[in-house]
């Protein structure tokens, strides 16, 4: 039985709660209704670095997909993240990827809508808030291990939120948590950044508040520090020791590759993905503006950290959105309760009894049936997951297996992703999605030959490259067409493979080489 403040009980029912309508609706959306989970095929080296992991037991520190000299020192520090996707791949395929990656976003919204009306228990406005955060976070919805910080983001601060403001101290969950975490995925250090933040903020009113209260900051700072060394600790403990603490840092601070990677870069918005953030952006500073309420120092302090973060670099925009949540519907919640009267009153009692029929709803059971639902259409071949040949270079890959080329590839980086996935170690690449490994220099160099900027020519007879697989509209691809030291040996619409005019490519040329200069088409049709 579940009570409404109003006096009247209800009996459990088996009707979905609203976390339950938001856990379904995003794993339904992602599995039935849409592919961005395989829209970038960063998803496919993961996987293979996972299996690399699993058949040989051991973690390489340099890498091993490009055909570079000497390897460059990799630091992989997904890779318990990658040996998960590598066995979920093994059993069940790039479909078995999305639907796991699916249940994660499904329950990290979920978890969010939960823990937003455990907050202040206006349903109404913690389904508005979750909504707002759900979308702001939906351009981030990829099958790569970022998605498990979501996760641990969400949880890690809830504890320190029960601890903050409730004293309910969950906090020696906390080092444990960021052992896993920081094996399978770098943004364990926003961990790390929140419990800095409630540390600080903590010692910090030991200046100001009263003596009373100074005795309770006192004792939450001393567990906070604790809790922050135990975690400190924790997160040494992976495979490249205190590296793994500093990679973050050392990744923000190269500048180059800050301003010329897509996913570093501030977030654009004319588009409209980014329109969700934006709301919640300035709904924040209007609310925050209206309601007259004070904001306490580590609110604050998580605000401005994680607004700058997110105006800094776009995929930081879900971190700031699952901080910013709570935050601003605590300050909507004083704003709703203000107004009097009896029409506000009847609406808040409507609001009351909502939530008791909704906390009347068995939790879990319709979630478990949504997953036991998608299982089976997959078994059933209905739910299926496969890179889109419109965006990935699945034909060009396709025509690489049955028709070898011998030496040294240039290659776009987002097509290397693929790459390796579907053609390594056949193929080797010479740069792909892990341009934190590549470093500025291997960067620039890259941009240089795709864009058949002056000097290019050297780099290419540098790395003594042979054939190149681009992109059909680049600016290297339409420069080639116009060589007749290049030839054209399969183009489609999204994709160009290129050799060099070299004895060893002869046959090659021969089959399925377009005139040149000037060629409109590729006698090879796929």
């Amino acid at each position: 039985m579940s009570t409404s403040p109003n006096g009247r009980t209800y009996s459990r029912n088996v009707l979905p709660s609203l976390a339950d309508v938001v856990f379904l609706g995003v794993l339904f959306f992602l599995t039935v209704g849409d592919e961005t989970l395989l829209g970038d095929a960063d998803t496919g080296y993961h996987v293979r670095a996972g299996e690399f992991i699993i058949d040989h037991w051991q973690i390489p520190h340099s890498d091993i997909f490009s055909f570079l000299t000497p390897a460059l020192p990799w630091t992989l520090h997904e890779w318990l993240s990658e040996i998960i996707m590598a066995l979920v791949h093994r059993q069940a395929g790039l479909t078995g990827i999305g639907i796991l990656f699916s249940f994660m976003i499904a329950l990290s919204a979920y978890l969010v809508f939960e823990l937003l009306l455990k907050e202040r228990g206006n349903i109404l406005l913690a389904a508005a808030a979750a909504l707002l955060v759900v979308l702001s976070s939906a351009s981030n919805w990829l099958a790569r291990p970022h998605v498990f910080t979501f996760l641990f983001v969400i949880v890690f601060y809830h504890l320190l939120n029960l601890y903050q403001d409730r004293d309910r101290n969950y906090l020696f969950l906390l080092p444990p948590m960021t052992l896993v975490w920081v094996n399978l995925h770098g943004g364990f250090i926003v961990g790390i950044l929140l419990l800095g933040v409630y540390l600080t903020g903590n010692l910090a009113g030991l200046v100001w508040e009263s003596p009373s209260r100074r005795t309770v900051l006192r004792e939450k700072s001393r567990w906070l520090a604790v809790t922050t060394v135990a975690c400190l600790c924790a997160a040494v403990l992976n495979p490249y020791g205190y590296k793994t603490l500093l990679f973050p840092f050392r990744v923000v601070q190269d500048r180059f590759l800050m301003d010329h990677i897509a996913e570093y870069l501030s977030p654009n918005f004319h588009f409209s993905s980014v329109v969700p953030f934006e709301i919640m952006l300035l709904g924040a500073l209007a609310v925050f503006a209206v309601s007259g309420a004070k904001l306490n120092m580590i609110e604050l302090a998580l605000l401005i950290l994680f607004a700058h973060m997110s105006l800094f670099s776009s995929r930081h925009i879900p971190l700031f959105a699952i901080v910013a949540g709570p935050i601003v519907l605590k300050q909507a919640q004083l704003l709703f309760d203000q107004p009097k009267g009896r029409v506000m009153a009847a609406l808040r009692a409507r609001i009351d009894n909502l939530a008791a029929i909704d906390r009347s709803s068995v939790r879990w059971l319709w979630p478990a049936g949504g997953v036991l639902l998608v299982l089976l259409l997959a078994k059933a071949g209905l739910v299926n997951y496969a890179f889109n040949d419109r965006h990935v270079p699945v034909k060009a890959v396709e025509f690489l297996q049955r028709e070898p080329i011998a030496g040294n590839m240039f290659n776009n980086d987002e097509f290397g992703d693929y790459v390796i996935y579907a053609a390594w170690p056949r193929y080797k690449v010479f740069i792909d999605g892990r341009t934190d490994m590549y470093g500025a220099n291997r960067v620039r160099e890259y941009l240089k030959i795709s864009r058949a900027e002056a000097g290019w020519e050297e780099l290419a007879e540098r790395y003594q490259l042979t054939w190149i697989l681009h992109h059909a509209d680049s600016t290297l691809s339409k420069v080639l067409r116009e060589r007749s030291d290049w030839r054209l040996v399969y183009a489609d619409e999204l994709a160009h493979i290129f050799v060099k005019a070299l004895p060893q490519y002869d046959p090659l040329i021969r089959r399925y080489a377009a005139p040149q200069p000037g060629a409109q088409e590729n006698p090879y049709t796929n």
